[in-house]
């Protein structure tokens, strides 16, 4: 109402100015026009639905296009940087726009970066390419105790959570995975009316502070899950250990953003922060993690059930291939989230020091798979900055069998990473609670958008996999991923890594493995910092309180 009562002033003013020009002088045009041309555009801006920011900035929102447009122009002047010095992929962003806007993205002038730079990445095509195949590529998830197995698309919504998001965003993620045939993750924050109602396929998952099945102290509530969970909608479930935003601490809800509505998804009072806990507690050892798994599948009627990890430390994840071996019961799914990936809030030293980054992440998880036999029964599915065609064919040549992404979903429903998701105030309408800020998020467009971005994302990775002289993504090996790592020389995945051989672990460990093997326990969960330290490495005591004087 402010807007429309801003823009309706400009164009009272404008029409006032009119007046003098009648009655003194034709001058009184000059302050006139410019006016009422504003009011006019003011006004359109507040009434289109293509873009968000227009419609919460009128007038004031077209100089962000107009230096959007200059961009190009402008990085050769002032060049973006990484937080390492490294110049900032600006093509990043603006593929993503594109795609998600079904515009043609086609550069001139080739490529705009080094192939001769360290750690450029590139595939092997093939002189015998061959077209692409006009069916639409999917993963069947669901291993041997599963009863009601899902097939999932190779590139799906990650979690993201309703309060984290807003309703209106949350409604075009869904309504985008509708229309897709892809899968949308729920995040923790609960099961929402917004996720539910445009019908798209979900993977609820689980977080430690189990909004959506919680009792009132905070633990897990069978009854209420399996309630949840056995809605059609619901297609798998993933218990959330750990995210690459914030790994080692638990989800983090603002009081400003929890309304009455996000009180009652989660089971928490009204307007207070809610802070989940860094760990479970319906679970504290590897064993327990796998016995609450065929809890889970039981209660929700056999549908898949998985876990989502940021890797820490390999003698934990080799403890639970210890636990699945012992108990015999498996995972469906293993989601591995990378360090450098995620969309929430959380101190620097977090984002920037803690977990494995996804490439050493998802190695881990694909080398202890294999080592201890269990590859065949559990898929991988990858999560970090996934964007684009070639970050899926990469991740699927390291072992991943589908992809998720976060970022570039945000992005696609109006995200330009103004970097406020914390404070309530996002100007797109994205990660708000703020009914005035939201509303300008037009859901019908940003579905649209949804779709198309995942739709030109797997068609172009579909295309490149084609290019290479392949079938299809089951045929892509390691060794046709190749990484600069010399001015005049490159390796491929398949040499820079190490690749463990089926039951490997069990047999013989190699070398660079075999500490954590043989540390790792399925009755426990230990951190790799509790062995393996050099033979002069000695405590330091500390003392808790004020210092003495």
């Amino acid at each position: 109402m402010v807007r429309w009562l801003a823009v309706i002033g400009l164009g009272v003013v404008g029409v006032a100015s009119l007046v003098p020009v009648v009655l003194v002088s034709p001058w009184w045009l000059l302050p006139a026009v410019p006016l009422l041309v504003l009011a006019a555009i003011g006004g359109y801006d507040l009434g289109q639905r293509r873009h968000t920011i227009l419609r919460n900035y009128p007038i004031l929102g077209h100089l962000r296009f107009l230096l959007e447009a200059l961009r190009p122009e402008l990085q050769q002047y002032f060049i973006e940087r990484n937080t390492d010095g490294t110049p900032f992929d600006r093509d990043t962003r603006t593929t993503v726009y594109e795609r998600a806007k079904n515009i043609k993205d086609v550069d001139p002038f080739g490529t705009e970066r080094d192939p001769t730079a360290i750690g450029y990445e590139f595939v092997q095509h093939s002189i015998a390419a061959r077209p692409a195949p006009e069916t639409t590529p999917c993963v069947r998830i669901g291993g041997p105790d599963c009863r009601r197995p899902y097939d999932i698309a190779l590139y799906n919504v990650s979690a993201m959570s309703f309060g984290a998001l807003s309703a209106n965003a949350i409604l075009a993620l869904n309504g985008g995975a509708a229309r897709g045939g892809f899968a949308h993750d729920t995040g923790e924050g609960g099961l929402s009316r917004y996720h539910l109602r445009p019908g798209g396929d979900l993977i609820w998952e689980i977080g430690t502070g189990y909004f959506g099945c919680r009792t009132a102290d905070g633990g897990f509530d069978p009854e209420l899950f399996a309630r949840n969970a056995n809605r059609a909608q619901v297609k798998c479930i993933s218990i959330k250990l750990s995210q690459g935003a914030k790994p080692g601490l638990g989800g983090v809800m603002p009081g400003a953003k929890v309304t009455a509505e996000i009180a009652e998804i989660r089971g928490v009072p009204v307007g207070q922060t809610v802070v989940s806990p860094p760990g479970h507690n319906a679970f504290h050892t590897p064993i327990g993690l796998c016995r609450f798994i065929a809890e889970l599948r039981e209660l929700s009627d056999g549908k898949p059930v998985g876990f989502k990890l940021c890797v820490g430390s390999r003698s934990e994840l080799l403890g639970i291939c210890k636990a699945i071996r012992q108990t015999g019961i498996a995972p469906d799914f293993i989601i591995v989230d990378g360090a450098e990936g995620g969309t929430g809030a959380a101190p620097i030293e977090f984002e920037d020091h803690v977990g494995m980054p996804l490439t050493q992440g998802l190695m881990t998880v694909h080398n202890a798979l294999v080592g201890t036999g269990l590859r065949e029964q559990i898929r991988i599915g990858a999560s970090g900055k996934i964007t684009n065609g070639i970050d899926i064919v990469k991740r699927i040549a390291q072992g991943a069998d589908f992809t998720l992404a976060a970022r570039a979903m945000m992005m696609a429903v109006g995200c330009i990473q103004a970097q406020r998701c914390h404070t309530n105030t996002c100007p797109t309408g994205v990660t708000t609670q703020d009914p005035r800020r939201a509303r300008a998020l037009y859901v019908p467009d940003k579905t649209a958008r949804v779709f198309h971005l995942q739709r030109n994302v797997v068609d172009n990775a579909t295309q490149l996999v084609a290019s290479m002289g392949l079938d299809g993504f089951d045929q892509l090996r390691p060794s046709m991923v190749m990484r600069t790592v010399h001015a005049n020389r490159a390796q491929s995945y398949a040499e820079l890594y190490e690749w463990l051989s089926p039951g490997e672990l069990l047999t013989h460990p190699p070398e660079s493995w075999r500490s954590d093997w043989e540390y790792a326990s399925a009755e426990s969960f230990v951190l790799a910092a509790e062995h393996g330290d050099g033979p002069g490495w000695r405590p330091v005591t500390h003392t808790h309180g004020p210092l003495a004087t």
